[in-house]
């Protein structure tokens, strides 16, 4: 059995200044993961999420909806989720012309890919909870269906439910078709 390496966020950021902007990685307690790149339909989804949330939290001016940004969610551990919030609070405390970002965003979403393992997920969830999310929406977009995590609990949104946060974001709602129908040829 191979011994495992673990890095700091220096040795971390380091590498992330190194590598090529195709190259993606993921701190996970001190242990690089090399996170791998997105299939078109992964982009489309995150896309029309994110659209949605965007123009919600805008409208209201709630903050920033951002995508593929590094959070430092602990002294050891830099996650990447698909689609962010911050709140206008957190964005007065952040340079965001620096990365990673220190702590986690109010809400944090991830789109499981089939390279997503069960085991990486539920331990990202809980980091994520950990470091002061308030919500985790997990997204599959093969199975139709939307996890919300959060310290009450699991809820799962499926058709012909709406996709509703009313603890984080109320008077928001998103239909499912509207995620994942038309972008499969």
């Amino acid at each position: 059995m191979g011994t495992l390496t673990k890095l700091t966020l220096e040795e971390y950021a380091k590498l992330q200044e190194a590598a090529d902007e195709t190259v993606r990685y993921e701190l996970d307690e001190g242990e690089l993961l090399l996170t791998p790149s997105p299939t078109p339909y992964h982009n489309i989804v995150r896309y029309r999420l994110r659209r949605a949330l965007t123009d919600f939290v805008e409208a209201n001016g709630l903050g920033l909806v951002i995508d593929e940004t590094d959070f430092r969610l602990s002294a050891n551990t830099v996650r990447k989720p698909d689609i962010a919030f911050v709140t206008t609070d957190h964005l007065q405390r952040t340079d965001i012309h620096r990365s990673p970002i220190e702590g986690g965003p109010i809400l944090a979403i991830e789109i499981i890919s089939p390279a997503n393992s069960a085991q990486d997920t539920v331990k990202k969830i809980h980091q994520y909870l950990r470091s002061g999310c308030q919500s985790v929406w997990v997204v599959y977009p093969t199975l139709r269906l939307i996890e919300i995590h959060s310290s009450t609990g699991v809820s799962n949104i499926e058709e012909p439910q709406l996709l509703k946060d009313e603890a984080l974001l109320a008077g928001f709602s998103l239909s499912l078709p509207g995620i994942f129908d038309g972008a499969k040829v």
